[in-house]
């Protein structure tokens, strides 16, 4: 009788268990792989013609209604950022988020990230992977890219990169944040 009664339970299990054609629907998150393709392929033109140099990257940070957007993480920005850029971290990137700091779809932003720099891998470390073979390519993950698509994508198009790499020692640059302030103030 036992034997029978687990028998029966187990073919009543069996025939309960769902056919994969049958699993119920659910609901699919909020991300679209072919429509970021999509973006992209837009963004693409659009960001090749709007690519800076530092002297260009600095004139136009004089203009009027210009923000310099640094997208990097707080603990970084607090740190040290070019002079005067606003702070929004990637991760954070929202329509209501960017509309916060940037109110207008038109306003003029300037951009840049981590691989900008060279020497100065305590505040603008490189985002990079690195080869294992001779044969493999050094892939650069910088910031600026995405930074970029999502804005562009969240309707601000005048955007400028910029695309110099530059150096600690680089006098055109002028610096702001807290370990810039312990080195004023140890002077």
């Amino acid at each position: 009788m036992k034997a029978t009664t687990t028998l029966f339970a187990c073919i009543t299990f069996l025939i309960c268990i769902p056919v994969e054609n049958e699993l119920p629907d659910f609901k699919r998150s909020k991300v679209s792989y072919s429509d970021f393709e999509t973006l992209v392929r837009k963004v693409k033109k659009h960001r090749k013609k709007r690519l800076i140099d530092f002297n260009q990257f600095l004139s136009k940070s004089k203009e009027k209604d210009v923000i310099i957007l640094d997208t990097r993480s707080k603990d970084m920005y607090d740190k040290k950022h070019i002079k005067g850029a606003l702070h929004l971290n990637f991760s954070d990137f929202t329509q209501d988020n960017l509309a916060k700091i940037i109110p207008s779809t038109n306003t003029k932003i300037l951009i840049y990230c981590n691989n900008n720099f060279q020497g100065d891998q305590i505040h603008f470390m490189t985002k990079s992977v690195l080869p294992k073979l001779e044969t493999e390519k050094e892939i650069t993950l910088a910031l600026n890219i995405p930074t970029y698509i999502n804005l562009y994508g969240y309707g601000y198009k005048n955007v400028y990169e910029l695309s110099e790499l530059l150096f600690p020692l680089d006098q055109r640059v002028v610096y702001e944040g807290s370990s810039i302030q312990k080195t004023v103030s140890n002077n």
